[in-house]
């Protein structure tokens, strides 16, 4: 006794954005909060119909750039005027006017690389492989078609009934997305 492998989830192809976005909206409308969208161009308001709130990446950025701020003044105060103060031309040992220009620079440095190590962190890449690649005609998610994925993980998911739900979506196809 063969038992089918359990999908990752379901997967509606859509010619055009305007039947994704509402195709999305009709799921959300559904009860459906496990979906997730694939588009070769930006949609508006394509996040908004998801679901998806706004990212903690700014704040991130921000502590990244206030701790590149303190290391970099940090560093310059602690070999200026305590570990190898210089009397150079009777200035002060803490001259902070001298300290503005690499403190600016740790700082879009420390921003830069928290940014990118934060985009990737919750963007949980790098990910070589998603399911989904698993079906052939996803190959035209890069190219002109728009695609609406309902996972079985969601609360609502009967592979029947969420099947019967995106065809009554008129969709050029649907497609089970295997493991």
């Amino acid at each position: 006794m063969t038992s089918k492998p359990r999908i990752h989830s379901l997967l509606a192809e859509f010619k055009d954005p305007d039947q994704l976005i509402q195709a999305v909206r009709a799921a959300r409308n559904n009860g459906y909060t496990k979906l997730d969208a694939y588009s070769p161009l930006p949609v508006h308001g394509l996040a908004e119909e998801l679901g998806h709130k706004r990212t903690i990446l700014p704040v991130i950025v921000f502590f990244g750039g206030l701790t590149g701020t303190l290391a970099g003044y940090g560093l310059q105060y602690w070999v200026s005027v305590i570990a190898y103060p210089l009397n150079i031309g009777g200035r002060p040992f803490h001259s902070w006017p001298a300290f503005i220009p690499i403190t600016f620079e740790t700082t879009v440095l420390f921003a830069a690389f928290s940014a990118v190590i934060g985009m990737l962190a919750l963007n949980k890449l790098p990910m070589p492989h998603h399911p989904v690649f698993n079906v052939r005609r996803f190959r035209f998610a890069s190219r002109n078609r728009f695609f609406l994925e309902v996972e079985s993980t969601d609360p609502l998911f009967d592979l029947e009934k969420t099947r019967g739900f995106l065809e009554s979506l008129s969709p050029s196809g649907v497609y089970e997305v295997e493991p």
